[in-house]
This record gives structure tokens, C-alpha cells and sequence, in this order.
């Protein structure tokens, strides 16, 4: 029976682990953590969640939902787990992250043919099929044998976590329950401001202290993943056509909407705490505790977890990787999620899911075909492997990233729908030959 490796128990790493081994093969799952930790995990579960808890827009007909769409066809485990651990969140899936991971760790290590070792990994196997997926924050020792792998300095750039907030502490009475446009329930607690309340938080905002970097650290922010206060310092209604956006959230007491809005998004299922939609950041705790009670509804607010910001590290995947994930001068050594070059958690699962399958491919003894351009997975693979190398950032799905219609649709929506159909009419053969290429192997389960 073949034998794989799989580095690092995260989104990717889960998703790749349980591919491999409901298909008949082998499975060493490596796990640095507890043994080791990071600086933004919180406990030792598989497909810790750390930073926001949704996976994006559940409207059909959107970028994020085609991606999703696809992995479901394609027998995602996490997508799967993801749905069973929703909670409100709109149009939006979102998932309560402790019980989300919780469930991860139980499917995942009641599997008998993958075999956890919690211990951190240094080398990379020699002459193995293996999957690299330790994410963001790959530690130090494995980020320099990346590096030697790869002939190259590997890359890399820092994120945050945005603040939670318990949600008796939340005053209801200034705040109202609405979804963007009305799209889906109205699952958000929205914090209005009129100018003068806006104008004040924002002066407060920009002038709070923030933490200082370490001498050697270069704050190379992701430009997706802004702290607030550095979109805020671009001018001063930059921050009312971001994440403070009231546009599509009509206060129902006023019937308009408001100057600026504070979008707080329910964190689980107890519903007990929400978390600051876009709202990651860089400030002191002291200075986060002080800004953000200037929020209307929130002036006696209870932070169980503020924001944070941690470095993330990727590889420069353009130089480095094949389309199916394979490193160009190692080709049984595949690499998924964050770490690959792909922005956001159903990116990262989808490449530990496309590892997984090619794992096996390459097991079978048989070439690994990449998912079809026109599809969101193989839209977002060729990206990642095809971008500019000398400008090359992590990216979300979007249709951006997607070919273009031979004929040109001028009406979005009807383009947008006319995307998914093709793609997902694509993906169905691809994933054929791709199931039947596993098949043999999975005889061989006990």
C-alpha cells in the first residue's frame, strides 16, 4: 500500500489527508501542534479556523459559490462539515470555528488509514509522494527547507485577525438586523454612525497606537487583507467604501441608510460573540479597547479576543509549481493551501482537495491532469502557476481569474451565469477520469 505524507493538519492539509485515504491509500499526518505552536492557533484541532469564520457568499452565480459548487461534486469532506456546523450569516456560509474544527478532528482521526503524529516536521522526504500544507505560518526550520527545495527565498507578507465582541455586551438598542441589499436573512448586526460619530472614530482610529514591528520584520501587508488602519490612513472616506460600506443597508428606523456602518457577524452557535466584519488590525489591545467602544453599540463592549496580525509565508508559485501542484524540480512533492500562493479558506481547501486527488493520481501510476481553465478550480490553479513571477500575490476566487465568454455578454449577471454553467458543465468529465483513477486503490480498504 502506498504511503503519503501529509505536512500540517490545517484547511488544505485535512482535506488532502482525507482524499488520500478514502481512496485506499496511506496516510502519515503530521501535526506540529500542541507540541509546537503558532502565534495566532488557539488549540490543537485539525482546521483551526483563526481569522474570520466565513467561507464567503452562498449566492448562486457568484465566484465564491461556483468554487464551492465544485467541491461539492467533487466530494469535499470540509465543504461538507462546513454546512453542517453553519450558522446565520446571509447570503453568506459561515460556520460556528469550534465546533467546525472540532468535527474535522473527529472524522479526520477516526480514519484508520491516516496515522497522526503530533510532532514538527524539518525535512521534506526524499524519493516520496508527500504534501506540503503547514499554511501561513510554516515554521522556521520547514520555511528554510522549502527554500532549499525550491532554489529560491521563498516569499511572504502579513495578515491580521479581527476583534470579537460578546454579544451581551452589545447595547441593541443602537444597532439594527439587516443583510446587504436584503440578500439572505438578516443575519448582521449593523452599528450605524452619522458623520460627526464617523468623523470621531476615524480621528481616533488613525492616531491610535499601534505595535511595534521587530527590527527585522517588514510589514509587507496583503493587499486584500489590509489592517484598518492602514486602509484608513488612504484618505478619510476610504474606510465608507470598504469594510464600513453603508451601501444596500437601509436603517429601518430612518428608512436610509446610515453615514458609515459597523457590520458584526455571529461567531457560533450559541450565538455569544461576533466578530468585526473587516475590521483585522495592528493596535494595542489598550488602543483597540479604546477605538472600537466609539462604535455605537459597542461604548461597553467585552473583547474576548482581539484583533491580531501574524506573518503569513507562501512560495513564489508562478517559478515553482505545475498546474496539479507538483514543484517543477520535485514532482512528488505537492503543495496546498495558503502556502501555495491561493488567498481565503475554501481556496485553501480546494487546493488540499486537488492535492489529495493528484496524490493518488501519482500513486496509480498515472499522470495528474489539472481541472479544466473554465472551471473555478482550474481558473484558480492556473492563476497561482501562470501569474507574474516578479509580482506575484496570493488570490481569492474570482471571475477575474476566469477565461472569458467567447461571445461577449454585456449584462453581468447573465455573463456571471453563463460562466458557472460552463464551468461546472467542464468539471463533471474532468472529475470522471479523476474518480476512476482512484478507483482500484480504494479495493484495497480494510
Amino acid at each position: 500500500m502506498t504511503h503519503v505524507p501529509i505536512i500540517g493538519a490545517g484547511l488544505a492539509g485535512s482535506e488532502a489527508a482525507w482524499q488520500c485515504a478514502r481512496r485506499g491509500l496511506s496516510v502519515e499526518l503530521h501535526e506540529m501542534r500542541p507540541v509546537r505552536n503558532t502565534p495566532a492557533h488557539q488549540t490543537a484541532d485539525f482546521a483551526e479556523l483563526v481569522c474570520s469564520n466565513s467561507l464567503k457568499s452562498e449566492s448562486e452565480n457568484t465566484a465564491p459559490w461556483l468554487l464551492k459548487e465544485e467541491m461539492r461534486r467533487a466530494g469535499s469532506l470540509l465543504i461538507g462539515i462546513a454546512r453542517d456546523c453553519a450558522v446565520p450569516a446571509g447570503h453568506a456560509l459561515a460556520v460556528d470555528r469550534a465546533a467546525f474544527s472540532a468535527k474535522v478532528t473527529e472524522v479526520i482521526s477516526s480514519e484508520p488509514l491516516i496515522q497522526i503524529r503530533r510532532e514538527e516536521v524539518t525535512e521534506i522526504p526524499e524519493g516520496e509522494i508527500t504534501v506540503v500544507a503547514t499554511g501561513p505560518l510554516t515554521s522556521d526550520a520547514l520555511s528554510q527547507e522549502i527554500a532549499r527545495l525550491s532554489g529560491s527565498s521563498h516569499l511572504y507578507f502579513y495578515d491580521s485577525i479581527s476583534p470579537i465582541v460578546e454579544a451581551d455586551s452589545i447595547d441593541m438598542s443602537k444597532v439594527y438586523l439587516a443583510a446587504r441589499y436584503d440578500k439572505g436573512t438578516a443575519d448582521y448586526i449593523n452599528c450605524p454612525m452619522a458623520k460627526q460619530e464617523y468623523d470621531c472614530f476615524y480621528d481616533a482610529l488613525i492616531s491610535a497606537e499601534s505595535v511595534e514591528a521587530k527590527e527585522w520584520e517588514k510589514l509587507n501587508y496583503f493587499e486584500a487583507c489590509l489592517p484598518i488602519e492602514e486602509i484608513a490612513r488612504r484618505g478619510r472616506d476610504t474606510l465608507r467604501f470598504g469594510p464600513m460600506k453603508p451601501v444596500g443597508l437601509k436603517d429601518p428606523r430612518t428608512g436610509k441608510p446610515p453615514y458609515a456602518v459597523v457590520q458584526l457577524r455571529q461567531e457560533n452557535l450559541r450565538a455569544d460573540s461576533y466578530n468585526l466584519v473587516g475590521f483585522q488590525n495592528h493596535l494595542k489591545f489598550g488602543e483597540q479597547a479604546r477605538v472600537l467602544r466609539l462604535i455605537p453599540g459597542l461604548e461597553n463592549a467585552r473583547f474576548p479576543r482581539f484583533g491580531q496580525i501574524h506573518r503569513n509565508t507562501y512560495i513564489n508559485s508562478p517559478a515553482l509549481l505545475t498546474p496539479t501542484l507538483q514543484m517543477r524540480e520535485h514532482p512528488d512533492v505537492l503543495l496546498a493551501g495558503q502556502i501555495c500562493g491561493v488567498e481565503g479558506y475554501v481556496e485553501s481547501i480546494a487546493t488540499g482537495m486537488l492535492a489529495g486527488l493528484h496524490a493518488v493520481a501519482i500513486a496509480s501510476g498515472e499522470t495528474p491532469v489539472a481541472p479544466p481553465r473554465a472551471t473555478a478550480l482550474g481558473s484558480l490553479m492556473h492563476y497561482i502557476t501562470n501569474a507574474d513571477a516578479k509580482k506575484f500575490q496570493p488570490a481569492n476566487i474570482t471571475f477575474d481569474l476566469l477565461p472569458p465568454l467567447e461571445t461577449r455578454i454585456r449584462d453581468r449577471q447573465v455573463r456571471r451565469r453563463m460562466q458557472c454553467e460552463l464551468a461546472l458543465a467542464e468539471l463533471d468529465p474532468w472529475l470522471a477520469d479523476v474518480l476512476n483513477v482512484a478507483s482500484p486503490l480504494a479495493s484495497s480498504r480494510p
